[in-house]
């Protein structure tokens, strides 16, 4: 410490000098005594002329002067990433240990740790240290934190996952030390959204901490402590440490750092010092306490160092600030998200593993609303929160911040692949006991019931649908339109002698048009080299532009291979060329052609790029479904729309709302975001018109001027060298819309990820069932977006927090466009009371019913609201 500050400190202040005379001293003495004991002792006397006499007990913390950097252990454990998960619970295990350990040693020590997930880890594998955990937990030495079931990505994951993190996280933490989460603690992620502070509020925790937008590689993030703001104006304080690192060495320059790299002196001084080993656990030693003691001696003796202290927690310091804030403190302002300028490749890169997320996510949301009506008509039914659970919590477990952006090694992604697999059957059984029970009969068992549709969704639908019939006579037979509201749907199947005003055929040699009512695509050598909108009576290609074109980069980042794509590649561009295109599918309901894209001696792609006739609600759209083999090192596949639209923003989908974000390289906050990410769709949209991209599972995204380009497959090589590599199946489509972005688009998007599936007869009590909760007169913009059971009611709790008598249903309803939104929840069950509760759902507030006969529930949402509402029975 001494050596430190003889040269860390000004050159020129007598502090710096002082700490050379000391520090010679002490290397004096320990030379003359050879190294002894006695030499040992008097070159620590000799230092406290430095760094005072109380360095060997938690009484130096006990001098007058206000402390300004607060100092926390900490052990961040990946939950995968160089090791599996199996290897994270032995870490914890070990890690957690040490610090129970210290914890006797060391009064003063306070240790902050988070994930759920972990802790239950802990409480399965190794009972008896987690009942230490606990001992210590009541002391307020070992600090719970952060309130979700992991560290989790919060690009990726949908509005509902994010949900659930909380919900999952906070549940466990109160279940078993009796207390919630305040603090929402992400250290160690790749980007943050922007609906983070209202889901934050809504799960109880007004305050959020991270450090990672410290490592932006082009602009430097200007705050360290400041308000963070939602889409629908929620607001959290946000503290990020200016040593910038949530795995501190606690030396002389982490604590020096905490001030001179301060970015909000203005407002506030203080600041966080996360210390301890970590990524691979550990956490802190003995001798980062011992440092910290002797660096408050030497800030009481000598001054100049600020002042450090140990002993609180982090909830703490941000009540601290929090009254500051109450008390005048103007901090400065950050509205949206915290795009991180870094590890973009995570959009991309374990292309499976994210398709298995969005499949998982769709498949939860469908389980539980079948689940939930079941439990209502038949009592029988016994809700499965269980197996829900037991869904629910691998799902989040794989949402982890190395797993699903793609940054971990190849073990992790058998790890997941199984469990996403046991989470993918464990879900068809959900689903078909709760169709059982709703009057579906089994298809597989040779009944002769007249087939129905299933529309989970809350929004009328009408499709064409292809028929699992392969014994058709003819290709038209293979359809059925299938229309109808929420629930149960109509399937007629479609004959041959009726019209349909679509074709394909080849125009001139290599150039096939495809034509429906609305659309008229031309495809010349593999892409599109025209759309034209009927309706609307324009071009939707800009001119000389080329629609569905693959090209290729080179993807070659500085550092992190599977985490980054540096915006270099883009000058490497490489348009693919297609070998062969012919007619694939020629039927009165959907037409197609198929092109051959060759990629390399090793890579090509398939893809057929449809139309299909147009039915009542549908919207027009150009449907690609692409199968690739991909066997390159490297390289990244990407597919480009240049559209002739114009417009400085693009939107795109996020949790619970939409991101806006500039088509334009102005400042370099713009050309940082030259890869960015959406969820089931980006849109570019002028004044009266717009062009949307769907897809089923990607994540990365550009839009560069008119050029929309959709990121398909990375390639790279560390940390797993198989990353990628194999047979991939995509799906992604071109909606043109007259006017501009609006609800239509976030209904196809919807409509695209979760396929109509076609069932076997019921009866008409069924369709009742389907339509006990819905959504009337209400905004096009509302999204009636979950629909379960109650956690806390009496037949469903599965823990041992508090219960309520009876039963209740949870109804998650949020404002998707950025508009104030009305509308009326309607409902057929017996209701007692309505309450608008939080994500925990704790009621906030009781509604007034009104209605005879349905019941029915007036509400209003601001703009990018998510509302909660229990229905108790």
């Amino acid at each position: 410490m001494v050596i430190d500050a003889a040269r860390e400190f000004p050159s020129d202040s007598w502090q710096a000098h002082k700490a050379l005379i000391v520090g010679n001293a002490m290397m004096d003495a320990f030379i003359e005594g050879n190294g002894s004991q006695e030499s040992i002792i008097k070159a620590r006397k000799i230092a406290q002329e430095y760094i005072g006499t109380k360095v060997d007990s938690p009484d130096v913390y006990k001098t007058k002067g206000e402390p300004i950097v607060f100092a926390t252990g900490h052990c961040h454990i990946d939950t995968c990433w160089l090791w599996p998960f199996a290897e994270t619970k032995r870490k914890v295990a070990r890690s957690w240990s040490t610090q129970c350990d210290l914890m006797e040693r060391y009064p003063e020590f306070r240790f902050t740790c988070s994930s759920a997930q972990q802790f239950k880890w802990l409480e399965e594998g190794y009972p008896y240290a987690f009942d230490r955990v606990k001992t210590w937990v009541k002391k307020g030495s070992f600090q719970p934190i952060g309130g979700s079931w992991v560290e989790h990505d919060t690009n990726l994951p949908s509005g509902e996952s994010l949900v659930r993190q909380f919900l999952y996280g906070q549940r466990y933490f109160e279940s078993r030390f009796g207390n919630r989460c305040t603090t929402f603690w992400l250290p160690d992620t790749f980007g943050y959204s922007s609906q983070i502070p209202q889901l934050c509020r809504l799960a109880g925790m007004t305050r959020f901490f991270t450090q990672k937008l410290s490592w932006n590689n082009i602009n430097n993030f200007p705050h360290t402590t400041f308000n963070w703001v939602a889409l629908d104006g929620s607001q959290v304080i946000c503290h990020m440490p200016p040593s910038e690192t949530y795995t501190a060495e606690a030396h002389f320059g982490d604590v020096k750092r905490s001030i001179t790299q301060h970015k909000s002196m203005d407002q506030d001084n203080t600041s966080l010092l996360v210390f301890g080993k970590g990524d691979g656990g550990g956490g802190p030693t003995f001798e980062h306490i011992e440092k910290l003691r002797r660096q408050r001696g030497m800030s009481d003796t000598v001054g100049l160092l600020p002042r450090v202290t140990i002993g609180g927690s982090v909830d703490d310091f941000f009540a601290t600030l929090e009254k500051k804030a109450v008390g005048g403190t103007k901090f400065v302002t950050w509205y949206g998200e915290l795009y991180f300028e870094l590890h973009r490749g995570t959009y991309t890169t374990q292309s499976n593993n994210k398709r298995n997320n969005r499949k998982g996510e769709f498949l939860l949301r469908e389980v539980e609303l079948l689940a939930t009506l079941a439990s209502l008509r038949s009592s029988s039914y016994k809700y499965p929160k269980k197996e829900i659970d037991n869904m629910w919590e691998p799902v989040l477990l794989c949402q982890f911040h190395d797993c699903l952006p793609g940054s971990a090694i190849r073990l992790c992604y058998d790890e997941s692949d199984a469990f996403y697999a046991e989470v993918f059957r464990i879900g068809a059984k959900v689903r078909n006991e709760a169709m059982k029970a709703l009057g579906f009969e089994n298809k597989e068992s040779g009944s002769d019931g007249k087939l129905v549709a299933l529309n989970t969704l809350p929004w009328p639908r009408s499709e064409i649908v292809r028929m699992e019939n392969p014994g058709a006579s003819s290709s038209s037979s293979q359809y059925a339109l299938v229309s109808g509201g929420t629930g149960v749907m109509k399937v007629e199947p479609l004959s041959s002698t009726q019209s349909a005003s679509l074709y394909v055929k080849e125009i001139e040699t290599g150039v096939f048009e495809l034509r429906n009512d609305s659309l008229v695509l031309k495809v010349e050598k593999g892409v599109i080299t025209s759309l034209f909108d009927v309706k609307a009576k324009r071009e939707v290609i800009a001119k000389g532009g080329k629609a569905n074109q693959f090209v290729i980069f080179d993807d070659k980042p500085l550092y992190w291979q599977a985490w980054d794509v540096e915006v270099y590649h883009l000058d490497s561009r490489k348009e693919l060329t297609s070998t062969e295109t012919k007619i694939a599918e020629q039927s009165p309901y959907r037409v197609s052609v198929v092109t051959q894209t060759k990629i390399s001696d090793k890579s090509w792609a398939k893809t057929t790029i449809s139309l299909s006739a147009e039915t009542k609600d549908s919207m027009p759209m150009v449907e690609m479904d692409c199968e690739v083999e991909w066997q390159e090192t490297m390289k990244f596949l990407k597919v480009e729309f240049p559209v002739d639209i114009r417009n400085t923003e693009a939107s795109y989908e996020s949790q619970f709302g939409i991101t806006r974000r500039p088509t334009h390289y102005n400042t370099t906050w713009d050309m940082a975001k030259f890869e960015v990410c959406c969820h089931k769709w980006a849109d570019l949209s002028e004044s009266g018109y717009g062009v949307s991209i769907l897809n089923d599972s990607k994540y990365g995204f550009a839009t560069a001027g008119n050029l929309m380009r959709l990121s398909l497959i990375r390639a790279s090589k560390a940390p797993d060298d198989t990353a990628d590599i194999g047979h991939h199946r995509i799906r992604y489509a071109i909606l043109p819309h007259s006017g501009p972005l609006d609800y239509r688009t976030v209904r196809a998007g919807y409509n695209f990820n979760h396929p109509l599936a076609i069932e076997s007869a019921c009866g008409p009590e069924t369709l009742q069932d389907f339509q006990a909760v819905r959504l009337v007169d209400a905004t096009p913009a509302l999204v009636l977006d979950t629909v379960k059971r109650g956690q806390d009611d009496e037949d469903v709790s599965n823990d041992n927090l508090p219960r309520r008598k009876g039963k209740s249903v949870i109804v998650r309803i949020f404002d998707s466009m950025g508009g104030r939104s009305t509308g009326v929840l309607e409902t057929d069950l017996k209701v007692q009371k309505v309450f608008k509760c939080n994500l925990l759902e704790d009621d906030l507030e009781e509604l007034p019913i009104e209605g005879s006969g349905p019941r029915r529930v007036n509400i209003v949402l601001r703009a990018f609201e998510v509302a909660t509402y229990r229905l108790q029975l």
